[in-house]
């Protein structure tokens, strides 16, 4: 190069783009582990004296776990834009971030207040989480481009293999150590593993040539008039409402079939590894076809895999199949977000990182109303409680999940429906245009 020329690293590949890939998996694997497996954490909590005999304990723990999660989701609409319009604070607010996350598990390790618990360990840690991941979405588009449907699919995986690893190493800690040193020993390493792994995520740009938005071009509002816009966020609402129904319920649905612990577990356990193989199936799918057909299958399939295997089968061989099949065409979905943006976008940077924020959120309010609903649909008469069969998952417990069946299917039957008329409306929008741009 040229004196003064910067020499840029390789995009779609090479050691600095991978690294940053498997780095920012890794982050987000640590950052999600928490709150996806807080369910371990909260049978401790209830288990402790100290803590269940506190006002509201039964009310105000589970609220930890909603906590940890809903504010990393429905903080979107404000982080992404904030750190596409101040790009420079991307690095100093992932540090901030991972002090917030140590912190809030440390302190909550020496508090006796179930509500210093809710602050602590439910809010606090979301806000770390939250300045944290952000940054690893916005870097992504510096360094994968024709690969970007499989890079994400990388990052996605790492969620599920977070909520998959450390419910396996919760246990031996629990029963070694006790819930509080448990919780201070998961805060350093915490500590320790996202220092690592920040030290590999940065950006490919220089920063000081990126620059955020300085007017708003056509296709900042084009999007409000987009009818594929409007119908993603339709599809991606429903779908969030029902992917964290069968995590919530599989161990109790487990429970009423009479299963020893072990069994249980490794229907949870093929339920979350399944999860992991989805965004990469999704993500690398993504990068040959356009994202409507895509959506319509998984959808299609979730629908068909939650009717039968978990309802219609609702044996032991049925939950097995649901848990390795669920993960596997429900758990990529989110894979195709940066596929459905770039389109919207017109390539707008800035727009791309908003309407992220924007799937975030509408996604968080499935992941933070879905238990109310599903709690209330379990405590709701049961339909087929004359037919006492138990033949079914529908009559499994005397029919207490069949309502809750039914509605995570018909959740899926409206995304594959919505998936499909965009699809059709994409496929005669195009054939237009080409028609339109042909000479006469």
């Amino acid at each position: 190069p040229l004196r003064g020329e910067i020499t840029l690293a390789s995009v779609d590949g090479g050691y600095s783009a991978w690294s940053f890939l498997f780095a920012a998996a890794l982050v987000e694997a640590i950052v999600w582990s928490i709150p996806f497996s807080y369910g371990i954490f909260l049978t401790e909590y209830l288990q402790e004296p100290m803590l269940a005999s506190q006002p509201h304990a039964s009310t105000l723990l589970p609220l930890v776990g909603t906590l940890s999660s809903g504010i990393i989701y429905c903080s979107g609409p404000l982080v992404y834009p904030y750190m596409t319009r101040f790009p420079r604070h991307r690095r100093p607010l992932m540090w901030a971030g991972t002090f917030l996350c140590w912190i809030s598990l440390f302190g909550a390790s020496y508090t006796r207040k179930v509500t210093a618990l809710v602050l602590l360990q439910g809010a606090l840690y979301a806000i770390g989480g939250a300045l944290i991941y952000p940054p690893c979405i916005s870097y992504m588009s510096e360094w994968f481009v024709r690969r970007r449907g499989l890079a994400n699919g990388v990052l996605f995986a790492g969620t599920a293999a977070g909520g998959l690893v450390l419910p396996f190493i919760l246990p031996p800690l629990l029963s070694a150590y006790g819930i509080f040193s448990t919780l201070r020993i998961i805060s350093i390493a915490i500590l320790i593993l996202l220092v690592l792994s920040l030290f590999f995520i940065k950006p490919r740009l220089p920063e000081n040539r990126v620059r955020g938005p300085l007017r708003r071009n056509e296709a900042s509002v084009v999007w409000i008039r987009s009818w594929s816009w409007w119908s993603l966020v339709i599809a991606n609402t429903m779908q969030g409402f029902a992917f964290f129904v069968p995590l919530l319920w599989v161990p109790t649905f487990a429970s009423a079939l009479h299963l020893r612990s072990s069994t249980s577990s490794l229907a949870l356990s093929l339920l979350n590894g399944s999860s992991a193989l989805g965004p990469l199936l999704v993500g690398a799918l993504s990068d040959h076809f356009t994202p409507w057909p895509i959506a319509l299958i998984t959808a299609a399939l979730s629908c068909v895999c939650t009717l039968v295997f978990w309802g219609a089968i609702g044996n032991v061989a049925g939950l097995m199949l649901f848990g390795a099949a669920y993960g596997i065409v429900a758990g990529g979905w989110s894979t195709l977000w940066s596929n459905f943006v770039v389109r919207i976008s017109k390539e707008d940077p800035s727009l791309s990182m908003s309407l992220y924020g924007f799937l975030m959120l509408s996604r968080g309010l499935g992941n933070v109303l879905s238990t109310p609903i599903s709690t209330s649909l379990a405590n709701i008469s049961p339909m087929v409680s004359g037919m006492g069969s138990g033949k079914t998952g529908f009559a499994i417990d005397e029919g207490r999940f069949d309502r809750l069946i039914i509605y995570c299917g018909a959740c899926y039957a409206v995304v594959a429906a919505v998936a499909l008329v965009g699809w059709i409306r994409e496929t005669v929008t195009t054939r237009v245009e080409i028609q339109v741009s042909e000479p006469v």
